[in-house]
């Protein structure tokens, strides 16, 4: 008899085919940190130089030389990945009922859990003000805060975030997230309602928001977390991060994070327990939140009172 839980429990491809396609809406997390498959579970990854983003002469006169990239002295970013598991019991009378549908309802509640700890895990990244260069970040109070209508600029402060990503990196940021409750303030903004009066809409929406902030991509972080007195909280929070993001999802492409995931990852494995009464779907996770270029990011803090 298997002695080892390692030698009772095998890959199910069908569940594990779930988990791989498993989304859920409110999870925003791959917006600041894509994914990106790695063979191994530790590594090491280039900070990148400004050669990445410099413009070059490229043009060569018949018999000269052609032109070269002088690289920069350039850093490497060490990543370890974690291994998370968790599982869900199914009992044989469940089963009996149809087993396809009790494993793929175990299935959604497993990656349910990896996904979200995986947000917060990238929520807590973002919003670390260490995280971030002195000149990358900001913390808002009094009338500087989107919640007084009155005196505030949003507009301002977002074009100064983009500016100090522009000067350190060459390129201004792609993205933009923001928690739910700066969403609320924005979107009764004296100042953006000014901007979209003449739209047919009349209400600020996050799609309106990328047209007024010359942003290309905005997302809302909406998920909420338990706490283990039973109370909930948001994972983020009155802030806005906004970045470069590359849209190669490449760990040789400057970026202001990734998600290092080894590959074939998640992985959903089934066993039965001794007595035979229940069986387990297991569900497997390996991967790395990683800030790789904190220069490319800008964090505000605070924007509500």
């Amino acid at each position: 008899m298997p002695s080892r839980l390692s030698d009772l429990r095998v890959v199910d491809p069908v569940l594990t085919e779930l988990a791989l396609g498993y989304s859920n809406e409110a999870f925003v997390a791959d917006a600041l940190f894509p994914i990106v498959p790695v063979q191994k579970e530790a590594g090491k990854v280039p900070k990148f130089g400004k050669e990445a983003f410099k413009t070059y002469r490229t043009e060569r006169a018949i018999g000269a030389d052609p032109n070269r990239i002088s690289p920069e002295g350039r850093g490497l970013v060490e990543f370890q990945c974690t291994e998370h598991a968790i599982e869900y019991p199914v009992d044989h009378r469940e089963a009996e009922e149809d087993i396809f549908d009790a494993q793929q309802y175990a299935t959604d509640v497993i990656m349910e859990v990896i996904f979200l700890r995986r947000e917060k895990a990238c929520a807590d990244l973002a919003q670390d003000p260490n995280n971030y260069p002195a000149g990358n970040k900001i913390v808002l109070s009094g009338t500087s805060q989107f919640t007084d209508y009155s005196n505030s600029d949003p507009i301002g402060v977002i074009d100064d975030a983009k500016a100090a990503i522009r000067a350190a990196i060459g390129r201004e940021p792609n993205t933009m997230l923001m928690g739910y409750s700066t969403y609320q303030a924005l979107k009764h903004h004296p100042q953006l309602l000014d901007r979209i009066k003449y739209s047919m809409k009349g209400i600020v929406t996050s799609q309106l928001m990328q047209d007024i902030f010359e942003i290309e991509k905005i997302v809302v972080g909406k998920s909420l977390y338990a706490a283990e007195t039973g109370e909930f909280y948001d994972l983020w929070q009155d802030n806005i991060i906004l970045a470069y993001v590359s849209p190669k999802r490449n760990k040789r492409s400057p970026s202001f994070g990734y998600t290092f995931r080894k590959k074939g990852n998640p992985l959903i494995y089934t066993y039965d327990a001794p007595h035979g009464l229940v069986s387990y779907v297991l569900g497997v996770d390996n991967l790395a939140e990683k800030i790789v270029g904190p220069d490319a990011g800008y964090l505000i803090q605070d924007t509500n009172a």
